[in-house]
């Protein structure tokens, strides 16, 4: 990869996304939402979608922008659509915020938000399938890493359908009986295929191609790496289609769900099983930070899949939901997400700046760009916070849990300060800082230039 190869707004949305994670933390660490409010309070709503499309999903498209040539070697179909891709999106989740704030009774607007929300999320999720989708197409036979992408792609679009169906039922626009009935009944169809399937599925795939990269690991593409992907979308399968015709049919919503979440914990333990096979096979023998970290995210999930089969045999798995979608959307999404950011930022600046320039002067390696003792208390901080803050929605602590969110809160903002600095090449000697033809990065947008 040369700076050629570099996606031009992939910073963008990496800032757009942890700005996003600090104002969710915050509002957790001031009391706003779940547990605070009742998990199906509006003020919750807004929080969790906030932390998915704001946090959660603005970062995986940045990802993707950036590493989805990368698995499929070729580049990507569109250079200029993230842009208009991350306005609508923005704008959508400003739009939909506000429609969840007019119903707690936070604002006051005279027309209903939720209409110009379906329009605007829906329009930026379209140009993010068309670039990705074009990008894939044209790549076939994909790799199985790519293939657990598409897989994911279809998992937001099922997502932002099912999404657009709710808003435009709050927003009082759809009276159509089988789309009410959705909307009454499909939140869980719509919450797990946007954790499980669009953000978990799409999480596994880009993981195995970057731990396998960045730890000098061999590829896989084995039996139990294709048994994770077809089980897997098998599980996302089930979740959407059999789950809206059991809601159509008047069937049985919870055998689905049950069913689907059987497959998708067997597809998550094939898919642990093979991460630990690439640590062990790992040729780079000083595990670097950010592989040490994704093993922190890996437990995380590890530990909710255990969880959850301990609450179902005890009957309480309904009761203890938030804390499973907690530890799994703070543990192990985001804790993956800040791990792998702390070495793509890094990856893509050292690409940027002296990419153009390797071979023809010294440049310093990709590792000078972090310094890892001085993030590591941070991570430390982070982990230890979220899986705290799962013990107290577990106890129903609802003040330990804001104390657990302001400490997440603290070690974001400590983590976003050491990306800055990667990118400012601040941790670079002064003196192997800027050789001639290197020019300073800028902090939201990735430049190309010849070699």
């Amino acid at each position: 990869m040369v700076g050629a190869s570099l996606s031009r707004w992939s910073m963008s949305y990496f800032a757009v996304a942890l700005l996003a994670l600090i104002v969710a933390e915050g509002l957790m660490t001031a009391g706003f939402g779940f547990p605070v409010a009742p998990i199906h309070a509006p003020e919750t709503l807004a929080l969790v979608h906030l932390i998915a499309i704001g946090w959660l999903s603005l970062l995986m498209l940045g990802a993707l922008f950036q590493f989805v040539p990368v698995l499929v070697a070729r580049p990507l179909y569109s250079d200029w659509l993230p842009l208009p891709t991350l306005a609508l999106l923005l704008a959508g989740l400003t739009a939909l915020l506000a429609g969840f704030l007019q119903l707690a009774g936070v604002i006051s607007v005279p027309h209903s938000c939720f209409p110009a929300a379906s329009i605007l999320l829906g329009a930026g999720f379209s140009l993010a399938l068309w670039n990705l989708g074009r990008t894939l197409w044209a790549a076939r036979p994909l790799p199985v890493p790519a293939r657990f992408v598409t897989v994911g792609l279809a998992g937001i679009a099922a997502t932002a359908l099912l999404g657009i169906i709710f808003a435009l039922t709050l927003g009082g626009v759809i009276s159509n009986p089988a789309l009410l009935a959705i909307a009454s009944q499909g939140v869980p169809v719509h919450a797990i295929a946007g954790l499980g399937g669009w953000l978990t599925f799409t999480a596994m795939g880009v993981s195995y191609r970057l731990l396998a990269m960045f730890m000098l690991a061999p590829e896989l593409d084995g039996t139990s790496t294709r048994a994770a992907f077809c089980l897997g979308t098998a599980a996302l399968t089930l979740l959407i289609l059999g789950g809206v015709g059991a809601i159509w049919m008047d069937g049985n919503l919870d055998f689905v769900l049950i069913a689907a979440a059987t497959l998708g914990l067997a597809c998550a333990a094939l898919y642990w099983k093979d991460m630990i096979h690439l640590y062990r096979a790992r040729k780079r023998r000083v595990i670097e930070l950010n592989s040490r970290m994704a093993g922190f995210a890996l437990a995380s999930l590890a530990s909710a899949v255990v969880l959850t089969l301990i609450l179902a045999l005890l009957g309480v798995l309904p009761r203890h939901g938030g804390a499973i979608a907690f530890i799994t959307a703070f543990g192990w999404l985001s804790g993956l997400a800040l791990a792998m950011l702390y070495k793509i930022i890094a990856f893509m600046t050292w690409l940027e700046c002296y990419g153009p320039v390797l071979g023809k002067r010294p440049t310093p390696r990709v590792q000078d760009l972090v310094t890892e003792r001085v993030a590591f208390p941070w991570f430390l901080v982070y982990f230890i916070a979220v899986w705290s803050g799962t013990v107290a929605l577990l106890c129903d602590q609802a003040t330990l849990f804001r104390v657990c969110a302001g400490a997440m809160l603290l070690a974001t903002v400590g983590l976003c300060i050491q990306f800055v600095r990667t990118r400012f090449l601040d941790n670079v000697p002064v003196p192997a800082r800027f050789p001639e033809g290197v020019r300073r990065p800028r902090l939201l947008l990735s430049l190309t230039q010849p070699r």
